[in-house]
């Protein structure tokens, strides 16, 4: 069911491996976040090793993030721990709002945010920018310069921050006449790969554990394979999807697994962590 690891990623029977970042991720979003606390830089390495991850890969994982600023070392005497930057903070806070939100919408009202936007050839980066920033946001393509999403998702911000406010329009709509939403978003995201996304996490994860991890290995990684899925899932609304839409039982699923293995893996991880108090308002530029 767990699969095999090798030490760049964890590789899902779904293609996609999980990167030694999601997995920082997700064990720092269980264990830190919230807490008021940094973690032992080895502890960390060694959490990640149960996953296959190396020390070497995990170390430039860690330095990525941190030029990132995702993470801050924080040196106690000889030792050095890891804690969260305040936008390591803010990506963990963006990401449980997401773990916490329902995989589709029951309550949809048949509107449509509609964004056109034609960026300069010259801005080429920043139309790169905002094509990543829309499909974390939920919006997919439709046409040439249009990208839509079924929800009233404000995207001024994103503009704000690209200067491309100028270049594109926002509108919210419905179909009408001879349009069929549901076709609409068979043509707009890929609902086949989406819904085997989610198949492949309920062949994985249904069923009796393997002794292949221990329970904070297994929450880590469950965390993280979900955390990669809803990144690839625009939560779509129940009447565009499939009757059988098989997130429904992937999220039921993760949820009680999550649960599951809350208590056990709370153990382990204080003895491999151990977390010292960080107070981020009261250090603000504390490194190594």
């Amino acid at each position: 069911m767990e699969g095999s690891v090798d030490a760049q990623g964890v590789p899902t029977s779904s293609g996609h491996a999980l990167r030694p970042q999601t997995l920082l991720l997700a064990l720092f979003g269980d264990h830190v976040l919230g807490r008021g606390v940094a973690v032992a830089t080895g502890g960390v390495i060694a959490v990640l090793n149960r996953l296959g991850v190396g020390e070497h890969a995990t170390r430039a994982a860690v330095t990525r993030m941190t030029r990132r600023g995702l993470l801050r070392p924080v040196r106690r005497g000889r030792q050095v721990f890891l804690a969260l930057a305040p936008r390591g903070v803010a990506v963990l806070e963006d990401g449980l709002r997401r773990l916490e939100a329902e995989i589709v919408d029951r309550a949809w009202d048949g509107r449509w945010t509609l964004l056109a936007f034609s960026v300069p050839e010259t801005r080429r980066a920043d139309r790169h920018a905002l094509r990543t920033h829309l499909g974390w946001a939920g919006f997919a393509p439709l046409r040439s310069g249009l990208w839509i999403s079924p929800r009233g998702t404000d995207v001024s911000r994103v503009l704000s921050e690209l200067d491309l406010l100028d270049h594109a329009e926002v509108f919210r709509a419905e179909a009408t006449l001879w349009t069929d939403p549901v076709r609409i978003a068979r043509e707009a995201w890929d609902l086949p790969a989406i819904a085997a996304g989610h198949q492949g996490f309920l062949d994985r994860w249904s069923g009796e554990y393997s002794g292949e991890l221990d329970d904070l290995s297994r929450r880590t990684r469950i965390t993280a394979e979900w955390l990669l899925l809803i990144r690839q899932d625009p939560r779509l609304p129940m009447a565009l999807l499939p009757p059988t839409w098989p997130g429904i039982r992937a999220q039921e699923l993760f949820r009680t697994r999550q649960s599951q293995l809350a208590g056990a893996a709370s153990e382990p991880a204080a003895a491999l962590l151990t977390p010292i108090p960080y107070d981020e308002a009261r250090h603000p530029s504390a490194n190594v």
